[in-house]
Protein backbone atom coordinates (compact mmCIF):
# COMPACT_ATOMS: atom_id res chain seq x y z
CA UNK A 1 0.00 0.00 0.00
CA UNK A 2 1.34 3.14 -1.23
CA UNK A 3 0.19 6.54 -0.56
CA UNK A 4 1.68 9.37 -3.08
CA UNK A 5 1.43 12.88 -1.53
CA UNK A 6 2.18 14.94 -3.65
CA UNK A 7 0.42 14.58 -7.27
CA UNK A 8 -0.99 17.13 -10.08
CA UNK A 9 -3.52 15.29 -12.01
CA UNK A 10 -5.43 19.01 -12.85
CA UNK A 11 -2.55 19.76 -14.56
CA UNK A 12 -3.24 19.45 -18.60
CA UNK A 13 -0.55 16.71 -19.58
CA UNK A 14 -3.44 14.84 -18.44
CA UNK A 15 -5.86 16.05 -20.07
CA UNK A 16 -6.33 12.97 -22.45
CA UNK A 17 -5.85 10.33 -20.06
CA UNK A 18 -6.95 11.14 -16.53
CA UNK A 19 -8.84 8.47 -15.96
CA UNK A 20 -6.64 5.78 -16.95
CA UNK A 21 -3.63 7.37 -15.35
CA UNK A 22 -5.15 7.77 -12.35
CA UNK A 23 -6.80 3.84 -12.51
CA UNK A 24 -3.59 2.79 -13.50
CA UNK A 25 -2.16 3.93 -9.89
CA UNK A 26 -4.25 2.08 -7.99
CA UNK A 27 -4.04 -0.62 -9.75
CA UNK A 28 -0.28 -0.62 -9.23
CA UNK A 29 -0.92 -0.48 -5.19
CA UNK A 30 -1.11 3.11 -4.74
CA UNK A 31 -3.97 3.49 -2.34
CA UNK A 32 -3.99 7.14 -1.23
CA UNK A 33 -3.05 9.97 -4.00
CA UNK A 34 -3.03 14.16 -2.37
CA UNK A 35 -3.61 16.45 -5.49
CA UNK A 36 -1.88 19.60 -4.62
CA UNK A 37 -3.06 22.73 -6.46
CA UNK A 38 -1.40 25.14 -7.83
CA UNK A 39 -3.57 28.35 -7.86
CA UNK A 40 -7.23 29.33 -8.01
CA UNK A 41 -8.41 27.39 -11.05
CA UNK A 42 -6.40 24.26 -9.89
CA UNK A 43 -8.41 24.41 -6.40
CA UNK A 44 -11.01 24.02 -7.57
CA UNK A 45 -10.19 21.01 -10.34
CA UNK A 46 -8.83 19.27 -7.15
CA UNK A 47 -11.92 19.41 -5.45
CA UNK A 48 -13.52 18.05 -7.88
CA UNK A 49 -10.98 15.57 -8.34
CA UNK A 50 -11.48 14.38 -4.88
CA UNK A 51 -15.49 14.17 -5.27
CA UNK A 52 -14.62 11.44 -8.27
CA UNK A 53 -12.18 9.17 -6.91
CA UNK A 54 -12.70 7.94 -3.09
CA UNK A 55 -9.14 8.09 -2.87
CA UNK A 56 -7.80 11.02 -4.08
CA UNK A 57 -7.41 13.78 -1.30
CA UNK A 58 -6.73 17.19 -1.97
CA UNK A 59 -4.92 20.47 -1.01
CA UNK A 60 -6.17 24.24 -1.89
CA UNK A 61 -3.57 27.33 -2.62
CA UNK A 62 -1.59 29.23 -4.43
CA UNK A 63 1.82 28.40 -5.77
CA UNK A 64 4.83 31.37 -5.41
CA UNK A 65 4.88 31.14 -9.09
CA UNK A 66 0.67 32.70 -9.30
CA UNK A 67 1.21 34.58 -6.04
CA UNK A 68 1.84 38.20 -7.81
CA UNK A 69 -2.08 38.13 -9.12
CA UNK A 70 -3.28 37.06 -5.40
CA UNK A 71 -6.35 38.82 -3.78
CA UNK A 72 -7.94 39.21 -0.01
CA UNK A 73 -10.63 37.88 -2.02
CA UNK A 74 -8.93 34.54 -3.10
CA UNK A 75 -8.20 34.02 0.76
CA UNK A 76 -11.95 34.32 1.59
CA UNK A 77 -12.45 31.81 -1.17
CA UNK A 78 -9.19 29.16 0.03
CA UNK A 79 -11.64 29.03 3.33
CA UNK A 80 -14.53 27.75 1.83
CA UNK A 81 -12.89 25.51 -0.85
CA UNK A 82 -11.21 24.06 2.48
CA UNK A 83 -14.63 23.48 4.04
CA UNK A 84 -15.12 20.49 1.25
CA UNK A 85 -14.88 17.05 2.65
CA UNK A 86 -11.62 15.66 1.24
CA UNK A 87 -9.62 19.03 1.30
CA UNK A 88 -6.92 17.87 3.92
CA UNK A 89 -4.09 21.00 3.42
CA UNK A 90 -3.51 24.32 2.69
CA UNK A 91 -1.08 23.74 -0.56
CA UNK A 92 1.54 24.52 -2.42
CA UNK A 93 2.52 27.12 -0.91
CA UNK A 94 5.82 28.92 -0.74
CA UNK A 95 8.79 31.07 -2.38
CA UNK A 96 10.75 29.75 -5.80
CA UNK A 97 13.38 32.27 -6.30
CA UNK A 98 14.71 30.10 -9.62
CA UNK A 99 11.83 31.24 -11.96
CA UNK A 100 10.92 34.79 -10.05
CA UNK A 101 8.04 34.36 -11.70
CA UNK A 102 6.04 36.57 -8.88
CA UNK A 103 8.16 39.26 -7.25
CA UNK A 104 9.66 37.93 -4.10
CA UNK A 105 8.25 40.76 -2.39
CA UNK A 106 4.59 39.60 -3.32
CA UNK A 107 5.77 35.96 -2.91
CA UNK A 108 6.66 36.30 0.47
CA UNK A 109 3.27 38.37 1.77
CA UNK A 110 1.20 35.73 0.08
CA UNK A 111 3.00 33.20 1.51
CA UNK A 112 2.45 34.51 4.94
CA UNK A 113 -1.22 34.93 4.17
CA UNK A 114 -1.62 31.41 3.56
CA UNK A 115 -0.15 30.08 6.32
CA UNK A 116 -2.32 32.62 8.82
CA UNK A 117 -5.13 30.80 6.79
CA UNK A 118 -3.98 27.35 7.52
CA UNK A 119 -3.28 28.32 10.89
CA UNK A 120 -7.00 29.46 11.59
CA UNK A 121 -8.78 26.59 9.58
CA UNK A 122 -6.01 24.25 11.43
CA UNK A 123 -4.79 22.40 8.97
CA UNK A 124 -1.69 21.63 7.67
CA UNK A 125 0.50 22.96 4.92
CA UNK A 126 2.77 21.84 1.72
CA UNK A 127 5.64 24.09 1.40
CA UNK A 128 7.03 24.50 -2.43
CA UNK A 129 11.14 26.08 -1.31
CA UNK A 130 13.33 26.46 -4.17
CA UNK A 131 16.62 28.06 -3.82
CA UNK A 132 14.57 30.01 -1.00
CA UNK A 133 15.64 27.89 2.25
CA UNK A 134 16.61 31.34 4.38
CA UNK A 135 13.54 33.11 3.58
CA UNK A 136 11.19 30.15 3.67
CA UNK A 137 12.40 28.85 7.13
CA UNK A 138 12.53 32.96 8.09
CA UNK A 139 8.96 32.90 7.24
CA UNK A 140 7.45 29.36 8.97
CA UNK A 141 8.86 30.62 11.90
CA UNK A 142 7.84 34.36 11.64
CA UNK A 143 4.73 33.07 10.94
CA UNK A 144 4.05 30.48 13.70
CA UNK A 145 3.44 27.74 11.33
CA UNK A 146 4.83 25.19 13.50
CA UNK A 147 1.10 25.20 15.14
CA UNK A 148 -0.33 23.05 12.33
CA UNK A 149 3.11 21.49 10.84
CA UNK A 150 3.17 20.91 7.31
CA UNK A 151 5.52 19.01 4.53
CA UNK A 152 8.26 20.30 2.60
CA UNK A 153 7.25 18.95 -0.44
CA UNK A 154 10.41 17.57 -2.55
CA UNK A 155 12.93 18.43 -0.36
CA UNK A 156 15.79 19.96 -1.59
CA UNK A 157 17.76 20.96 1.54
CA UNK A 158 20.95 19.86 3.47
CA UNK A 159 21.05 17.38 6.17
CA UNK A 160 22.17 20.47 8.01
CA UNK A 161 18.74 22.45 6.96
CA UNK A 162 16.86 19.50 8.51
CA UNK A 163 16.81 20.12 12.09
CA UNK A 164 15.83 22.80 11.11
CA UNK A 165 12.71 21.67 9.36
CA UNK A 166 12.23 19.02 12.30
CA UNK A 167 12.35 21.44 14.59
CA UNK A 168 9.26 23.70 13.43
CA UNK A 169 7.15 20.19 13.16
CA UNK A 170 7.30 19.58 9.75
CA UNK A 171 7.50 16.50 7.76
CA UNK A 172 9.79 16.04 4.40
CA UNK A 173 8.56 14.33 1.58
CA UNK A 174 11.23 12.82 -1.25
CA UNK A 175 10.36 12.24 -5.00
CA UNK A 176 11.94 10.79 -8.08
CA UNK A 177 15.07 13.08 -7.91
CA UNK A 178 16.16 10.97 -5.25
CA UNK A 179 16.47 8.18 -7.96
CA UNK A 180 19.16 10.39 -10.21
CA UNK A 181 22.45 10.05 -10.39
CA UNK A 182 23.28 13.07 -9.10
CA UNK A 183 21.53 12.92 -6.28
CA UNK A 184 24.08 12.97 -3.70
CA UNK A 185 22.21 15.22 -0.90
CA UNK A 186 19.10 13.60 -1.15
CA UNK A 187 20.57 10.20 -0.43
CA UNK A 188 22.44 12.26 2.61
CA UNK A 189 19.05 13.50 3.90
CA UNK A 190 17.18 10.01 3.20
CA UNK A 191 20.36 8.62 5.14
CA UNK A 192 19.41 11.50 7.84
CA UNK A 193 15.57 11.95 8.47
CA UNK A 194 13.47 10.23 11.13
CA UNK A 195 11.91 7.70 9.74
CA UNK A 196 8.69 8.69 11.42
CA UNK A 197 9.08 12.27 9.38
CA UNK A 198 9.28 10.89 5.53
CA UNK A 199 6.77 10.74 3.09
CA UNK A 200 7.07 10.07 -0.85
CA UNK A 201 5.90 11.65 -3.58
CA UNK A 202 5.94 11.63 -7.33
CA UNK A 203 5.14 15.50 -8.02
CA UNK A 204 3.45 14.23 -11.42
CA UNK A 205 3.37 14.93 -14.15
CA UNK A 206 6.85 16.30 -13.07
CA UNK A 207 10.36 14.20 -11.85
CA UNK A 208 9.95 11.54 -13.72
CA UNK A 209 12.32 8.88 -11.41
CA UNK A 210 14.70 6.77 -13.48
CA UNK A 211 14.80 4.74 -15.59
CA UNK A 212 11.46 6.55 -16.97
CA UNK A 213 13.22 9.80 -16.70
CA UNK A 214 12.14 11.97 -19.27
CA UNK A 215 8.65 10.66 -19.79
CA UNK A 216 5.69 11.83 -18.20
CA UNK A 217 5.62 10.83 -14.44
CA UNK A 218 2.20 9.40 -12.13
CA UNK A 219 1.83 7.81 -9.16
CA UNK A 220 2.38 4.47 -9.73
CA UNK A 221 6.30 5.49 -9.90
CA UNK A 222 6.35 6.38 -6.65
CA UNK A 223 6.96 2.47 -6.16
CA UNK A 224 10.71 3.57 -7.65
CA UNK A 225 11.27 6.21 -4.94
CA UNK A 226 10.35 3.58 -2.35
CA UNK A 227 12.41 0.97 -3.45
CA UNK A 228 15.52 3.90 -3.43
CA UNK A 229 14.38 4.29 0.16
CA UNK A 230 14.22 1.11 0.87
CA UNK A 231 18.13 0.29 -0.46
CA UNK A 232 19.95 3.60 0.88
CA UNK A 233 18.09 2.49 4.62
CA UNK A 234 18.81 -0.93 4.31
CA UNK A 235 14.79 -1.93 4.74
CA UNK A 236 12.26 -4.10 2.73
CA UNK A 237 9.82 -1.96 0.74
CA UNK A 238 6.97 -3.01 2.52
CA UNK A 239 8.20 -1.32 5.57
CA UNK A 240 9.07 2.19 3.64
CA UNK A 241 5.64 1.39 2.27
CA UNK A 242 3.87 0.97 5.64
CA UNK A 243 6.08 3.63 7.33
CA UNK A 244 5.69 6.25 4.35
CA UNK A 245 1.73 5.69 4.42
CA UNK A 246 1.04 5.91 7.80
CA UNK A 247 2.85 9.11 7.79
CA UNK A 248 0.99 10.82 5.50
CA UNK A 249 -2.63 9.62 7.13
CA UNK A 250 -1.48 10.97 10.76
CA UNK A 251 0.04 14.17 8.81
CA UNK A 252 -3.19 14.64 6.59
CA UNK A 253 -5.02 13.53 9.64
CA UNK A 254 -7.41 10.49 6.93
CA UNK A 255 -8.41 7.42 8.71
Amino acid sequence: MLFDSHAHYDNKRFNEDRLEAIKKAYDSGVMYILNASADMASSKATISLTKEFDFVYGAVGVHPHSAAEMTDEDIAKLEEFAKEDKIVAIGEIGLDYYYDFSPREQQKLWFAKQINLARKLNFPIIIHDRDAHKDVLDIVKAEQARDVGGVFHCYSGSVEMLRDVLENNFYISVGGTLTFKNAKKAVEVVEHVPLDRLLIETDCPYLTPEPHRGKRNDSSYVRLVAEKIAEIRGMSFEEVAEITTNNAKRLFRIK
